[in-house]
């Protein structure tokens, strides 16, 4: 799975714009003919954007269902002879795709790229007509699960369709980030596999190559002067340097590999990529074989105006922000971000957690079953295993990933969950052996069955918040009893990776109220000093970033407001006292007690 690239052999032509836009309420776009050609009456959208937040209708931003997004793409004589395809980065979350009118593939899962090939530009060929159906239904077998049911409360409100799902944060849908259409030659690399090693003074990397023909690779490993350092033949092999720079948080060092198939035709592919090592053990995480303490945030693919819709501006300002407030980590909480924000942490030496989209596995308000048939059941775990497939694939040679998260908050308590996620875990192991794996937890450790499976453990806990409500006093000894069950269970490195309070910004109490930011800031300092009371803790990442959209519901106003920054990225004050902590640190990253 390789991102677009234009070099001597290769040309991506981005087609980002307005496209053509019709909803289609109830269904029938394809038996009128709209694969062919949208009618005349159509709407225009933003690509890439999430289309519930660019309108003025609140029947569009609450829509169910599919919508049609069309335009026309002028084809250069040029590119006669090469094979085009069109890369989604992403589209939320059901994708069928037509190119003049001719139906050309499909994908599901809104979180990750997908590559539809449309076969040779032939001599004729002047422009093409490309038309995407996006369908937001979540359904108990996507990730995230959810299900279309009746809304109503009384009868003479009448029965309305409504998307009910189970994770905190809003369905965005449309096509979220770039689309390409990528011009290559008839015989081409289609997937470059790498892993990073180290042994003694000597490093490098392990590569598998993957082509449309099984031609004899050339491989050649540039250091950041260009400089040929490794060379190898192949479609796999090994390549070794002598005492490499070595990729580290803060201090980035990244080697390109540049993958050739020679011929009449040539093919050529540069990839960047980092030498690095990632262990566990008791209570700690190295890196390069020295202690590694996450500090930072989970975070959000959410912004004003885009909603989940990528923009370089947003996450240059994002990554400003981490910089300035200390941070080295961060979540991809609950799914997999932009190729292009990994790359960014690659190039900064920012450390990524990399998770599925593997969220809403715990039905609270409820509280009936969530492991059973016709819920989170073999179909979920299927399509768990190809989203999990994808994303490996798409990630494994970014060296700021460490760790694979394979899913947030699951009901592991129950019984089910470990036949649930055995499979996938040996999958995970089977994909990539040089990461470790993460489970968000929710359960508590007495109750969990699944723990044992997992390298690491990331503990999401709200005392003073959701449990204990408004007693900050409440957190010290709660959190801490229960971090030290967790450790005593499994004797495995943990994370505290959320804990927080809602705040609105420019509200103000003393002595502290909930919602205020001084409860914010009170909130989070109960939460610093248990920390530093645990060394067996290797991480702190405060739930949230920023601000962001979420569902309506009597305990969101406005959307989840745990952000340390609002949604426009500006400080709250638990901001700037967070600053002065995670700038005071060891040298595995570990604040020092104040």
């Amino acid at each position: 799975m390789l991102k677009p690239q234009n070099n001597e052999c290769r040309f991506a032509h981005k087609l980002d714009g307005l496209w053509r836009f019709l909803a289609d309420p109830d269904d029938r776009g394809e038996t009128r003919g709209w694969p062919k050609g949208l009618p005349k009456q159509h709407g225009y959208m933003a690509v890439p954007s999430s289309y519930n937040e660019l309108t003025q209708d609140a029947a569009l931003r609450d829509y169910i269902g599919p919508v049609w997004y069309e335009t026309d793409i002028v084809l250069h004589p040029a590119w006669q002879g090469r094979t085009a395809t069109i890369r989604f980065g992403a589209v939320s979350h059901h994708a069928k795709v037509w190119w003049n009118g001719r139906p050309v593939g499909e994908h599901k899962g809104g979180f990750l790229p997908f590559d539809i090939e449309l076969g040779e530009v032939g001599p004729d060929a002047t422009t093409g007509r490309l038309i995407v159906r996006v369908d937001n239904r979540l359904a108990w077998d996507s990730l995230p699960p959810g299900m279309v049911v009746d809304h109503g409360d009384f009868p003479l409100s009448g029965k309305r369709k409504r998307q009910d799902y189970f994770h905190d944060f809003y369905n965005y849908a449309g096509i979220h980030r770039s689309v390409y259409l990528t011009l290559l030659p008839r015989r081409h690399l289609t997937a470059i596999r790498v892993t990073p090693w180290v042994t003694g003074t000597k490093g490098g990397f392990l590569y598998e190559v993957d082509g449309t023909v099984k031609a004899r690779a050339e491989v050649r490993l540039l250091d950041a002067s260009g400089r040929c350092v490794a060379e190898a033949t192949g479609s796999k092999g090994r390549l070794a340097v002598h005492r490499p720079r070595l990729w580290q948080p803060g201090k980035p060092y990244l080697y390109t590999l540049e993958v050739s198939l020679p011929g009449a035709e040539p093919d050529l592919y540069r990839l960047q990529s980092g030498i690095r090592t990632v262990t566990t053990g008791k209570g700690t995480l190295k890196i390069n074989g020295k202690p590694f303490y996450f500090r930072g945030f989970g975070k959000h693919e959410d912004s004003d105006f885009l909603g989940k819709g990528h923009s370089d501006a947003v996450m240059l300002k994002d990554f400003a922000l981490l910089e300035w407030i200390g941070a080295n980590s961060f979540r991809t909480s609950h799914y997999p971000y932009a190729e292009e924000i990994l790359d960014h942490a690659d190039r900064t030496g920012v450390v990524v957690i990399g998770e599925l989209p593997a969220v809403g596995f715990n039905f609270m308000p409820g509280h009936f079953p969530v492991f059973q048939p016709g819920q989170i059941d073999a179909a979920t775990r299927k399509h768990h295993q190809e989203t999990l497939r994808e994303m490996i694939a798409r990630d494994m040679h970014h060296p700021s990933v460490v760790i694979w998260s394979l899913a947030n908050e699951a009901a592991t308590q129950e019984k089910p969950s470990r036949r649930y996620f055995t499979p996938i875990v040996k999958q995970a192991r089977k994909l990539d052996a040089s990461r470790p794996l993460m489970l968000v937890m929710s359960a508590f450790a007495k109750a969990d069955t699944v723990g044992d499976l997992f390298d690491i453990l990331g503990i999401n806990r709200y005392y003073g918040w959701y449990h204990d409500v408004g007693d900050i006093a409440s957190i010290e000894p709660n959190l801490t009893a229960e971090l030290r069950a967790w450790y005593r269970r499994y004797r495995k490195p943990i994370v505290m990776t959320e804990y927080g309070a809602d705040t609105v910004a420019g509200f103000h109490s003393e002595p502290p109220v909930m919602f205020s930011e001084e409860f914010q800031r009170d909130y989070l300092a109960a939460h610093h000093r248990t920390f530093d009371k645990l060394p067996f803790l290797c991480g702190e990442h405060i739930w949230n970033f920023a601000d962001f959209a979420t569902k309506q519901g009597l305990k969101r106003i406005g959307g989840n407001k745990k952000g340390v920054f609002t949604r426009q990225r500006q400080p709250k004050l638990a901001a700037h006292d967070v600053q002065q902590r995670w700038h005071k640190c060891d040298a595995s990253g570990r604040p020092r007690r104040q």
